[in-house]
């Protein structure tokens, strides 16, 4: 698998719009393939070696009312991310790789080497921040399980933390977890806008068909105190 480019620099918010806008764009005409294996960026794919070690996965759709007034919490400034913990799924990662879109304006996904790390979208807002803040990682690869590979351990009202460069960290609790076929990747949900700090965690999930896991799972997240 080719290692995943390098991300372009840090970006105002109007660009980083932009970037994003350009992903909307690819994912209604085509589905967004949000995290990726040997094939590259774009898409994840496993070889019968994978799936041998990397069961199937299936998560059940649930989604829970966002948090209360007394439990959300106010956005923070922005701050890249550097770790990403989901004790629910067995995570405690570092550093968070800074993922833009590639040259077929796919978002860029963390390479087979880096199958242990999480990646962060450089053209959403940074976890925290008002909006939604987009990071993915892997759920297998051509080499085995990867860094999400208990994903299915997840359920509503974990906590994920994102450790940031400014030595504070935002925390998330899961308001929804979403499976669906990657052809009917829900865009707007994702990327679209949010008046509110939000998190989406994207993996890979479901079987194998043509090499490619056909499914991703979303974890939406809020902001919490």
């Amino acid at each position: 698998m080719p290692r995943a480019r390098t991300a372009p620099p840090s970006r105002p918010a109007r660009r980083r719009a932009a970037l994003a806008g350009g992903a909307l764009a690819l994912a209604v005409g085509g589905g967004l393939l949000a995290c990726g294996g040997a094939a590259g960026a774009g898409t994840h794919t496993t070889t019968a070696t994978a799936t041998a070690t990397a069961p199937d996965v299936v998560v059940r759709n649930v989604t829970v009312a966002p948090a209360g007034r007394d439990k959300a919490a106010p956005p923070m400034a922005a701050s890249e991310p550097t770790r990403l913990v989901v004790p629910s799924a067995g995570v405690d990662a570092g550093p968070v790789l800074r993922l833009g879109l590639d040259a077929d304006r796919e978002m860029q996904v963390p390479s087979e080497e880096q199958a242990e790390q999480p990646g962060w979208y450089t053209g959403s807002v940074t976890p925290g921040e008002r909006g939604a803040a987009v990071l993915v990682a892997h759920y297998d690869t051509a080499r085995g399980p990867a860094l999400l590979r208990d994903v299915a351990g997840v359920r509503t009202g974990d906590l994920i933390e994102v450790g940031r460069a400014d030595g504070s960290t935002a925390r998330f609790a899961v308001r929804e977890i979403q499976q669906v076929d990657k052809k009917d990747f829900p865009t707007n949900k994702v990327y679209g806008k949010t008046e509110r700090p939000e998190l989406r965690l994207i993996t890979c999930g479901g079987p194998v068909r043509d090499g490619h896991r056909t499914d991703n799972i979303i974890l939406f997240a809020d902001l919490v105190k």
